[in-house]
């Protein structure tokens, strides 16, 4: 592999913000999907590939992104009302998610959202009930972070393939 090489130089750019990308998704700070298809987008634009099949490629990692951006947000969405869990749990389980994140870093993210959704259902709810209504809205959020993930896998496959088709 010939590093000075652009077209090299540009698949191994492009493959470490894929890669990037899909770990991404896992740690909270770096915006995993964004930066996955950014990556393809660096590919196409700047690759040695032929024209026809990275734009193809490109399209297609649009469509996964842009559809599993859309889903990331709509069903758990759709669960978290149907249970019942307001949208100011959810603010404030990301206000001390996000304080959270600085006084414990990373971890500190996730005990912060727990915490913030806790006090407010349990202000809401009472103490009974605040606790499962906790579990549900982690449980959405899970949902959202593998969806992200499987969204963001989706790109890197399809770049592999535009990869082994360029």
């Amino acid at each position: 592999m010939d590093l000075s090489d652009t077209g090299t130089l540009v698949n191994v750019i492009a493959g470490i913000a894929v890669a990037l990308g899909v770990v991404g998704v896992v740690i909270p700070v770096i915006p995993g999907l964004l930066l996955g298809w950014l990556g393809v987008l660096t590919w196409a634009l700047l690759g040695d590939a032929s024209g026809t099949v990275k734009w193809l490629v490109l399209i297609a990692a649009t469509l996964v992104a842009t559809l599993g951006a859309l889903v990331k947000y709509l069903v758990p969405g759709r669960r978290l009302k149907s249970a019942g869990i307001p949208n100011t749990a959810l603010l404030a389980g990301g206000a001390l998610g996000l304080v959270g994140f600085f006084v414990i870093p990373v971890v500190g993210l996730i005990l912060g959202f727990v915490l913030g959704v806790f006090l407010v259902e349990q202000h809401r709810l009472g103490p009974g009930q605040a606790w499962p209504s906790t579990k549900k809205a982690l449980g959405a959020a899970g949902m959202a972070m593998l969806i992200e993930f499987t969204a963001a896998l989706g790109v890197a496959v399809v770049w592999v393939f535009g990869l082994i088709l360029a």
